[in-house]
């Protein structure tokens, strides 16, 4: 029975990352990961003046309340929507010029409802090129707080900048959410303020973050629940096949975990208890038709073992998923197709028919989207001759991803 060790949640990490350099005093996370985008976000922090020490097992931040220690600085976010999010809206509470930009890839993703809400706010905030989008310079002199509007249908990431800032206001933040995805990320942001010390509540479409500051603490990283999801469907796709991740069981703040609720109504057996999941492949794999708002992320895990269900997989209210890092419903039918399998797309689904792929495998288009490849390499397990266009997108979360999982499949009795 394979045991995976999964590394920890990128989505933990960065908020974590931000409600440190928020927080009075010392904060240190413990089992943060270790990947390109955490280590971009680190490295902003580092330009906008914060201490960062980062050891193997943990990292301790020296946290500013009254923001950025520099009054200038130059940050390039990389590919990291987080950072490209978060840092802007961080550096928003303090006093002085800070610039941001970042790659190719993160610039043609959208910033402007967030933008336009910071701005209502009374931010100064420019961008430099096209509007909505990096690069963008803020010119800060702290936030006063108050009402403002939102709109996080694209991301939830929006509103969860949001909130991480509301605390450094002034007056304290009520953010009126027109239209929000993804909802169970933003339960973990609520969740890991109050592991800081403040408790924002939502009331209906309204969400009320009080003023007044984090504290700091010690805080233990999870492991990564979207990552975890390609290890979950191995087994799945693998009658008789066992995978076990530990750390990650009942009381885990994130929602992708729901992955494997999706596993066991297409017939896998799942055991979810307070120290790990097991997903056990049956040898039975049934069609369904799931919404995926909430979980959008685990969309290409579900669409790439889609073909060997014994009837259609219709995957719903996942347009979002086509502002990722590519446009991911695309990016799988594409490739789907190119493995001869039957798929039919919308604004916002798609759907799978069913039959083993033909042929000896094609090479994955992955638009540079780390994603794309762990998914597809679960589709790997079951037909050969699979490869990438650019395998080493992963160390974006998972810089180790092809070794654990060249490791699994071996323990899965599979050595292709």
């Amino acid at each position: 029975m394979p045991v995976v060790t999964i590394p920890g949640s990128k989505s933990l990490t960065a908020r974590a990352l931000f409600l440190a350099a928020a927080a009075d005093g010392v904060t240190t996370l413990v089992r943060p990961l270790r990947s390109d985008d955490t280590e971009g976000f680190a490295e902003g922090l580092v330009r906008l003046g914060y201490r960062v020490g980062r050891t193997r097992d943990a990292w301790q931040v020296d946290g500013r309340p009254q923001g950025p220690s520099v009054s200038e600085a130059d940050v390039y976010c990389r590919d990291g929507a987080t950072t490209a999010r978060f840092l802007p809206t961080l550096a928003a509470a303090g006093h002085g010029t800070y610039r941001f930009d970042a790659s190719a890839q993160m610039r043609r993703r959208p910033l402007l409802p967030l933008t336009r809400a910071l701005r209502d706010l009374g931010v100064d905030l420019r961008h430099e090129e096209a509007e909505g989008h990096h690069p963008l310079t803020v010119r800060a002199a702290g936030v006063e707080g108050g009402e403002v509007v939102l709109d996080a249908g694209q991301s939830s990431q929006y509103l969860t900048a949001l909130l991480l800032l509301g605390p450094l206001t002034r007056k304290g933040l009520r953010i009126r959410v027109t239209d929000l995805v993804s909802v169970p990320y933003v339960e973990i942001t609520i969740a890991m303020m109050r592991e800081f010390g403040v408790a924002a509540e939502r009331e209906g479409d309204v969400f009320v973050v009080p003023p007044g500051g984090y504290r700091a603490t010690t805080y233990a990283i999870e492991p990564d629940a979207s990552t975890a999801s390609y290890f979950f469907a191995a087994a799945a796709v693998t009658p008789g096949a066992e995978v076990t991740v530990p750390g990650l069981g009942t009381g885990a703040l994130q929602g992708d975990l729901g992955f494997v609720d999706v596993l066991r109504r297409m017939g896998a057996e799942v055991s979810v208890r307070p120290d790990g999941t097991t997903v056990r492949g049956t040898g039975v794999l049934r069609g369904l038709t799931v919404n995926m708002r909430d979980i959008s992320d685990t969309m290409p895990t579900l669409a790439a073992i889609a073909p060997f269900a014994d009837g259609p997989v219709r995957i719903e209210d996942v347009a979002n998923t086509r502002v990722k890092e590519c446009d991911r419903l695309e990016a799988c039918a594409q490739n789907l197709r190119r493995l001869g399998v039957e798929v039919e797309t919308g604004p916002g689904r798609i759907e799978i028919r069913p039959g083993v792929p033909s042929g000896t495998g094609a090479e994955i288009t992955t638009h540079g989207d780390h994603r794309i490849v762990m998914s597809f390499a679960v589709t790997g397990l079951r037909v050969p001759g699979i490869s990438f266009d650019d395998p080493g997108c992963v160390r974006k979360t998972f810089p180790g991803f092809h070794e654990a999982f060249a490791e699994l499949r071996s323990g899965l009795g599979d050595d292709r």
